[in-house]
């Protein structure tokens, strides 16, 4: 009796209360249904509660037989009835009637919402309102298996809590875009902190997933002290003793710089071949090679170990210079060669002295039709091309390098050993005639100040990083243009290879980049081809294969446009904020397939802190409103600074 009385009293509900209309025509999977003119007013009593009757966004159920599919307004319009005549009608109102125009997104299966058409109603299916339960049903992003944190409301209903299920979104590559000033930041700093909040006290999550953000405007480090332009309270997102922070920066001086502010890094990284090309903006047919060629070069590498063997390495040079002369060779090949180590190696005063002497007393003459060096010795005229003389050079050239001392190769760091085996390996080549001063020149003359750029930002390390703090923020905010375009990607593979190399299917790898388009961007026209090629290519294959080896991507940007539509559009999870640039407009709408209409026509209009959550976590996109992070210190520093206090200081 009781089952009786509750399908008798369901189908009245569905038929006197939630019955809006019916299906009067279908083209795919938009739906057109025919409004009952009973049902025109904003909103229905049911069981003491107002509810909200039709309106655009909302969603609506057409019944088919047993199948419930799930559909979604995006707007409406007004008819006139032309099927009888005027004498049928009271009123000209009643000619007209409101059409509907629905979009079909899922279907209910045992009353779980399910994205997807399996199927399509038919003409005449009637249409109903979704109930509360039905309502939370399709807002509902969280597996029972997983674990949900609450990001934010739902826009047009502040009564329904936005929860994602922490596995489905971390475990997924997402992307974060909007104008400045949009919120976009604070969304990012949200999901982070509620994830960490989760977690903070699990010693297997500190140890299994390490998390890397890539911060271009020292938003996420803290708040700056104007005065000491130090910042202060380091608490952006997490708190400061959970994270390790980098404030990378090329403005001091290199000895005002600890080893503890550098960034560690694994010494194969930094021995990349590739990695130097792109750094020192290397031409693609001669300088490419030779760099392969320095890099490469072990002889050179094996004679950097100590002052002995690296005043060896100089005296070969100079006696190979003196032997194996030809008609190209300079007669300040040598002098050049001391010159640049004088320069190189801080100025060291020994080798000043030498490249003196041998600027005074060699010099490159033609003899017999042949160049050939000179040096007085004894008062006594000693020619490169007479074998009786080639013992006098040899030890003129070893009593000068011998007086060199002061140098410490044994205490210069990785980077600058790499720097000095580039310019050993040039001017051995410049003596040996196998290449051309003119075509290499240019890529030394960059390589001096570039290397203390790198020197400044990082230190090379033996063995990886075992910090027991896994959330790591990396600050490029006070770095030079051309360190900020290349440590986020040396960075990005350094820490991809050695994960992939792992392949630990218990650890996870989050990499996070704010202001993405700065280095993801595939419209620079600052860099060459081959730079461009190979940063993209880097990102690409993280974004691609990344996933296999528990590798994680999350970019957040002002300009979606701007990035390489790959990326975008191998991004599972997106949360979009305000865009108004119609070129980012229609990069989001060609990438996101699953972006309906009326979502991706209210983009540019979305409030400050109201987004758009749409992919694979969420059933149906969604127009949340994020919640906000109460403690101001846990905040991004990416609010509008206020002009009039700054400039009354009221």
């Amino acid at each position: 009796m009781i089952d009786d009385i509750t399908v008798t009293e369901r189908y009245i509900v569905d038929n006197s209360i939630f019955r809006i209309g019916k299906v009067i025509e279908i083209s795919g999977q938009s739906v057109k249904v025919k409004v009952d003119t009973g049902k025109n007013t904003s909103s229905i009593l049911y069981k003491g509660e107002i509810m909200q009757n039709i309106s655009v966004q909302g969603y609506v159920k057409i019944k088919k037989g047993f199948e419930e599919m799930i559909g979604k307004i995006e707007g409406e319009s007004v008819n006139e009835d032309k099927d009888f005549s005027k004498s049928s009608y009271s009123s000209n109102k009643e000619k007209i009637y409101r059409v509907l125009n629905i979009k079909m997104l899922g279907f209910m299966n045992e009353g779980v919402f399910q994205r997807g058409v399996k199927e399509l109603p038919l003409i005449d299916n009637t249409c109903f309102l979704i109930t509360r339960e039905e309502f939370n049903k399709i807002h509902e992003f969280v597996a029972k298996d997983d674990k949900p944190i609450e990001i934010g409301r739902l826009e047009y209903d502040d009564g329904q809590k936005i929860e994602l299920g922490i596995n489905k979104l971390f475990a997924s590559h997402i992307g974060i875009f909007g104008n400045t000033g949009s919120g976009k930041s604070y969304t990012l700093a949200r999901i982070y902190r509620e994830l960490f909040k989760a977690f903070k006290d699990s010693q297997k999550f500190q140890k299994n997933a390490k998390f890397f953000l890539i911060d271009f405007n020292g938003e996420y480090v803290g708040e700056m002290d104007e005065d000491t332009g130090l910042y202060k309270n380091k608490n952006v997102i997490i708190e400061e003793k959970y994270k390790n922070i980098y404030e990378l920066t090329t403005r001091k001086q290199i000895e005002d710089i600890t080893e503890a502010e550098k960034f560690p890094i694994q010494e194969a990284a930094i021995k990349d071949s590739a990695f130097w090309s792109i750094f020192l903006s290397a031409t693609e047919k001669t300088q490419i090679p030779f760099l392969d060629r320095a890099i490469k070069d072990t002889y050179i590498e094996d004679r950097l170990k100590n002052d002995k063997s690296f005043k060896d390495l100089i005296r070969a040079k100079i006696f190979d210079a003196v032997t194996q002369i030809d008609k190209k060779t300079e007669k300040s090949v040598i002098t050049d060669l001391l010159n640049e180590l004088f320069h190189f190696l801080d100025k060291n005063d020994s080798i000043k002295v030498a490249e003196q002497y041998f600027r005074e007393n060699y010099g490159l003459f033609q003899r017999d039709g042949k160049s050939v060096f000179k040096l007085k010795k004894d008062n006594v005229d000693r020619y490169s091309d007479n074998s009786n003389d080639i013992k006098t050079f040899q030890d003129d050239i070893n009593e000068q390098v011998d007086k060199i001392e002061g140098t410490e190769i044994n205490k210069l760091s990785v980077i600058k050993k790499l720097g000095l085996r580039i310019i050993i390996k040039y001017y051995d080549e410049m003596i040996r005639g196998f290449s051309n001063r003119e075509h290499l020149s240019p890529l030394i003359k960059r390589l001096d100040q570039r290397i203390l750029d790198l020197e400044k930002v990082l230190v090379v390390i033996d063995k990886a990083n075992k910090s027991q703090k896994n959330f790591t923020v990396i600050s490029l905010r006070d770095v030079n243009l051309d360190i900020r375009k290349m440590i986020p990607m040396l960075l990005v593979k350094d820490l991809y290879d050695k994960k992939r190399k792992d392949n630990n299917k218990n650890h996870s790898l989050h990499i996070i980049i704010d202001e993405a388009h700065n280095i993801l961007s595939q419209n620079s026209e600052r860099e060459n081809e081959q730079w461009k090629d190979y940063r993209l290519e880097t990102f690409e294959e993280v974004i691609k294969e990344g996933r296999k080896f528990g590798t994680f991507l999350t970019i957040a940007s002002q300009r979606p446009s701007d990035i390489s539509p790959t990326i975008i559009s191998q991004l599972h999870n997106y949360f979009l904020h305000r865009l108004i640039n119609n070129n980012d407009l229609l990069a989001v709408e060609k990438t996101i397939a699953y972006l309906d209409k009326v979502s991706a026509d209210s983009i540019p209009d979305l409030p400050t802190g109201t987004c758009i959550l749409a992919g694979l976590i969420a059933q149906i996109p969604v127009v949340m409103k994020v919640n906000s992070i109460s403690n101001v210190e846990n905040q991004p520093q990416s609010h509008n600074i206020n002009l009039i206090k700054k400039w009354t200081g009221k």
